[in-house]
C-alpha cells in the first residue's frame, strides 16, 4: 500500500458507515484522513480514535449541499496536512417513497445533497488537485446507478447523476483521476429517514443480505492503493446472494 502512505484524504459523510470505515482503513494503511460530516461530537470521537491508534486524522463540521463549507473543508484540510490528494465525496441521503406520496421536500433533499454535494466536493477540490498536477476524486454512487426500483426513483436518479458526473469528469481529465464506488444494500444508517412506513418494511427485507460498510472501505482502499497512472473507474460491490 506504498500508495497511500501520506496521502491526504478528505471524506464527507464521515461519521458513520462507509465514511466512517474508509477513514479508519486508510488511516490504517498511513493516510492523513480528514473527516467532514455534520455530526460535530461524532467525527471528533472517530478522529480521536484513529490518533489513539496511532493514525494521522482531523475532523470538521460539513454540509455539502453548502459550496463554501465544502470549500472551508478543503482549506483546512491544506492548512492541516499541506495538500488534498483525495477527495472522497460519500455523504448521501436515501428517504425512498413511491412517487404518488408527493415528498417534494425529500425530493430536494436527495437533489441537494446526493447531486449538488458531489458537485461541490469536485468544485472545492478539483482547482487545488489541478495546481498540484494531480489528485483522484471518488464518489459514492449506487447500485442504484445502474438499477431503478419501485420507491426509488428519485434516488436512483440521483445517483446516475453520480455516476454522469463521474464518467464526464473522467473524460475531461487527463491528471485527475475518477472512481464511482457503487455499493449494493449495505447495512448503514442510510435510509434511517426514510417516513414511508411501507417502504421502511422493504428496506428491512433488503438488509437481509446486506454488505457491512468495510466490505466498501477495502474497495475504496483498492482504487486509492494504485500507481498514478492506473485509474479505476468503477467499482460495483454487491452481496454474493443479492440478484441486484
Amino acid at each position: 500500500m506504498k500508495y497511500v502512505q501520506d496521502k491526504v484524504i478528505v471524506i464527507t459523510g464521515a461519521s458513520s458507515g462507509i465514511g466512517e470505515a474508509s477513514a479508519r482503513l486508510l488511516a490504517e494503511h498511513g493516510a492523513k484522513v480528514v473527516l467532514g460530516a455534520r455530526r460535530t461530537e461524532r467525527l471528533e470521537h472517530i478522529a480521536a480514535e484513529i490518533r489513539d491508534q496511532g493514525g494521522e486524522a482531523a475532523c470538521m463540521a460539513v454540509d455539502v449541499a453548502d459550496l463554501d463549507a465544502v470549500k472551508s473543508l478543503i482549506s483546512f484540510a491544506q492548512h492541516t496536512f499541506g495538500r488534498v490528494d483525495v477527495i472522497f465525496n460519500n455523504a448521501g441521503v436515501m428517504p425512498l417513497s413511491p412517487l404518488s406520496e408527493l415528498k417534494i421536500d425529500e425530493w430536494n433533499r436527495m437533489i441537494d445533497i446526493n447531486i449538488r454535494g458531489v458537485l461541490n466536493g469536485i468544485a472545492a477540490s478539483l482547482p487545488v488537485m489541478q495546481a498540484q498536477g494531480g489528485g483522484h476524486v471518488i464518489n459514492t454512487a449506487s447500485i442504484g446507478a445502474h438499477v431503478v426500483v419501485p420507491t426509488g426513483a428519485v434516488y436512483c436518479a440521483t445517483k446516475y447523476a453520480v455516476w454522469a458526473i463521474s464518467e464526464g469528469l473522467r473524460q475531461e481529465s487527463r491528471d485527475i483521476r475518477v472512481t464511482t464506488i457503487c455499493p449494493g444494500v449495505v447495512e448503514t444508517e442510510l435510509g434511517h429517514d426514510i417516513s414511508d412506513e411501507a417502504t421502511k418494511g422493504q428496506l428491512k427485507e433488503w438488509r437481509k443480505a446486506a454488505l457491512t460498510p468495510d466490505a466498501i472501505a477495502q474497495a475504496v482502499l483498492y482504487a486509492v492503493s494504485q500507481p498514478d497512472s492506473v485509474d479505476v473507474n468503477e467499482l460495483i460491490v454487491r452481496p454474493t446472494i443479492s440478484a441486484f
